[in-house]
């Protein structure tokens, strides 16, 4: 029989030290043969970046020895850190960004020379024995580096000084370089400030001429308003890339007679390109595509007959799709589903028959103390609808006190284009294993909806977003699924933003928790990395020419306005968002006799990589909601310092 206990108070089997004791984050598959490769960061090893492989027969290995992090920082979000050579691997080291080349059985070796230089994204050019990559120069200094795509040569000691030869250049930013099956032809996604790539890029062809430069280039598709992803060649030569012409991202292949859309459908086969090498479609002949797609927040997994354009699904029980690659009679991504955490799952295409590779979590909880998440619509602002994913409080052994109605967490994700998924992540089910309902928001400006709903966002962050989290905690009070004087948000990044925006501009949140999230508009417009210091421009408006809204949406200059508690968390080594966001956060609400708590991180990041880091943040935030609520914790937690707290 369940104790009556009050919401938040509950004892969980979901502990911190559950959630980083067998944790890691998965990303970048690739397949050579019947080989599988992939990325794993492990917050016990100081969120250490791994390339891992599985053989055929099962066995997995670390492939790239201690002392060495496969992560690149090219536009600070990286991706795209590795790439394969029968056997051989290639990757950019985080400590320095080097090229390292690793032969089997030997130790990693590098290939380029400056730490200044960053590569991202290669490919191989094997008939120059050479790699073609994204290259970020900052010998310049400042943010304004210069983003090429360059030759490297694939044997130590050659064109090492420069860090390799430039092919292409004269465009704010560079992705996805890939060549054709013959190696004479070249394709590649460019674009300048003020667009990110989501909002338009330009897909161009060259070709390779004898001495390896690239010439006769042309623009195949793509504008300032077009969005261009994944440019691929096919087996047989021809050209295929997603496009959100339409308004959502589709299929679309280049032939002798133009353009030409392989699947219409209100769904997206993409997302936006925050990271290098995202993969959502892959090619298991000239013929048949392997493809994931979104509809509503919602992934699938498909093969796409080229011929007769028939969208056929492969059934799987994940609902969160990435990666997708294909080896001999497979393909094999990143999946998670509510009921599993990413994992590396590979299917065999004859079949059906799937199987996990790497679980991104090796501890397996107790289902009775899962929530499952209930994908929701609700109206916001202007007659429009948002989206939303609503987690009940779960836990066997407790209920709430008669009468009582749960606190609810409302999450606003980062990006602000992103969008959350539906994945089992225990850092939702520690909450509501404690009692807190939890809504993780897709609101305007996510991806996943279309264009149109992408674009909400623009000229209104500050507003559309905080109006969607705002609009979703009131429709769960009015339901009775959420206490009114228990309206908690919290957010990292451009969601900390959102969270900071919320309880500063409006009157129905009681407590917040921002994780490296933005106060000061004006100052991160000074202070932000290359990639994203235009953005502001589509999300507010230009600067300095309204400058009027930058301040007007910066929490920092109306805390006057605030009325509830908040904690901040940050990376000290954060360049995305500096440390002086949230320390002047911290400043101003402390002087205003609100309690507040700040939280800094020594080595860490844009966001927490660390075992240790990301308990003692789960655990403080945990420990603010019991002092400002005043309930009592079950077990007990290292405290936090909390100002303007009796």
């Amino acid at each position: 029989m369940s104790e009556k206990k009050p919401y938040g108070s509950w004892k969980s089997p979901i502990t911190s030290d559950l959630i980083v004791a067998g944790t890691a984050a998965l990303g970048e598959v690739l397949a050579e043969g019947e080989n599988i490769y992939w990325v794993e960061s492990r917050p016990w090893e100081n969120g250490r970046s791994l390339i891992v492989k599985r053989t055929p027969d099962g066995a997995v290995t670390d492939a790239i020895p201690e002392g060495f992090n496969s992560r690149t920082t090219v536009h600070e979000y990286g991706g795209g850190s590795f790439i394969l050579d029968q056997g051989t691997i290639y990757f950019s080291n985080l400590a320095d960004q080097r090229i390292y080349v690793q032969r089997p059985g030997a130790q990693p070796v590098p290939l380029t020379l400056t730490e200044k230089l960053r590569f991202a994204d290669a490919v191989l050019d094997r008939k120059r024995s050479r790699l073609i990559a994204v290259r970020e120069d900052h010998r310049t200094g400042g943010r304004d580096c210069i983003n090429e795509i360059v030759a490297v040569q694939m044997n130590p000691g050659e064109g090492v000084e420069n860090g390799g030869e430039v092919l292409i250049t004269g465009s704010d930013f560079y992705s996805s370089p890939r060549l054709n099956p013959s190696g004479d032809r070249i394709a590649w996604l460019q674009w300048n400030h003020p667009n990110l790539p989501w909002d338009g890029t330009e897909l161009w062809v060259g070709k390779l001429a004898d001495d390896g430069s690239v010439v006769e280039r042309e623009k195949v598709a793509g504008d300032v308003a077009e969005s261009i992803l994944q440019p691929e060649w096919s087996p047989d030569g021809l050209l295929y890339f997603a496009s959100d012409r339409s308004g959502w991202w589709n299929l679309y292949r280049r032939t002798d007679i133009g353009i030409e859309s392989l699947c219409e459908r209100k769904a997206e086969f993409g997302g936006p390109q925050w990271m290098f090498r995202m993969s959502v479609y892959s090619f298991e002949s000239a013929d048949r595509i392997i493809c994931a797609y979104n509809e509503l927040g919602k992934w699938r997994l498909a093969e796409l007959d080229v011929r007769t354009r028939n969208l056929k699904p492969i059934p799987t029980e994940y609902s969160d799709i990435a990666s997708v690659r294909t080896g001999p009679g497979f393909v094999v991504f990143i999946g998670g589903s509510p009921k599993a955490a990413s994992s590396v799952v590979r299917v065999d295409l004859k079949t059906g028959v799937s199987s996990v590779l790497r679980k991104s979590s090796f501890i397996e909880p107790d289902a009775r103390y899962i929530s499952t998440p209930k994908a929701i619509v609700y109206p916001t602002e202007n007659g429009k609808s948002a989206h939303a994913f609503f987690y009940a409080p779960v836990n066997p052994d407790y209920e709430g006190l008669p009468g009582e109605r749960p606190p609810l967490i409302v999450i606003s994700h980062g990006g602000p284009t992103s969008a959350t998924s539906t994945t089992l992540k225990l850092t939702v089910q520690y909450w509501t294993s404690r009692g807190f309902g939890v809504l993780d928001v897709n609101y305007g400006g996510s991806t996943g909806y279309g264009r149109a709903y992408r674009e909400r966002l623009n000229g209104n962050w500050g507003v559309v977003d905080v109006d969607d989290c705002v609009n979703g905690a009131l429709h769960l009070v009015a339901l009775g699924e959420a206490d009114p004087n228990r309206l908690i948000i919290r957010g990292g990044s451009a969601g900390g933003y959102t969270t900071l925006a919320a309880l500063t501009f409006r009157d129905v949140f009681k407590a917040g928790a921002s994780y490296y999230g933005i106060c000061d508009l004006e100052a991160l417009e000074r202070d932000c990395h290359k990639f994203e210091s235009q953005y502001n421009r589509s999300l507010i408006g230009p600067y300095p020419e309204r400058k009027d809204l930058y301040v007007q949406r910066s929490p920092i200059y109306f805390t006057d306005r605030l009325s509830c508690p908040m904690i901040l968390f940050q990376g000290l080594d954060d360049r995305v968002v500096p440390p002086n966001q949230a320390e002047m956060m911290f400043d101003a609400v402390k002087r205003k006799g609100l309690p507040v708590a700040y939280v800094a991180f020594e080595g860490e990041q844009h966001g927490f990589r660390k075992a240790e880091n990301i308990k003692r943040s789960l655990d403080a935030e945990l420990y603010f909601y019991s002092k400002v609520f005043g309930f009592e914790l079950p077990e007990p937690i290292q405290p936090v310092v909390i100002e303007n707290i009796t």
